[in-house]
């Protein structure tokens, strides 16, 4: 498995750096940021309910630096850190398909309220992408 490419670098750094912000200023939420975040989620995915609100918001904060710490480390393969980046941004566009408040009545575009979560939509391409290069250089490498 390969390390990271200097072209992989980019991306890496931009949504790396951009995710593990925001999983520190999580850590330090406050009572109702952590409510919000969590009902945002809970309503995507019900069975998040059952976790309070407070604990939730600490656990998204150690995946988001988790993840963001995987992408700004060059010793982390790209397609270790495009599966941590696919998985974590997998979860937020599943959240924006299921939340129709977020989609414009009928269609799957935002609505204004949409628009922050509708972008992941690039870190998931980006994760993906990371992934499968990671899968083809490997194959040709069997080869």
């Amino acid at each position: 498995m390969r390390l990271t490419t200097l072209g992989d670098l980019p991306a890496r750094i931009a949504t790396g750096g951009f995710i593990l912000h925001t999983g520190i200023q999580k850590w330090s939420a406050d009572e109702q940021t952590a409510q919000g975040v969590h009902g945002m989620a809970a309503g995507a995915f019900p069975f998040l309910n059952a976790i309070p609100p407070e604990r939730f918001i600490k656990l998204l904060s150690v995946a988001e630096i988790g993840t963001g710490a995987a992408l700004l480390a060059p010793f982390v393969p790209s397609a270790v850190a495009g599966a941590a980046l696919t998985g974590f941004s997998g979860g937020l566009v599943a959240m924006y398909a299921r939340t129709p408040a977020l989609r414009n009545h009928g269609s799957i575009w935002p609505s204004e309220n949409g628009i922050a979560v509708a972008k992941d939509v690039w870190m998931l391409g980006i994760g993906l992408g990371f992934v499968l290069d990671g899968l083809s250089r490997s194959r040709s490498r069997c080869r």
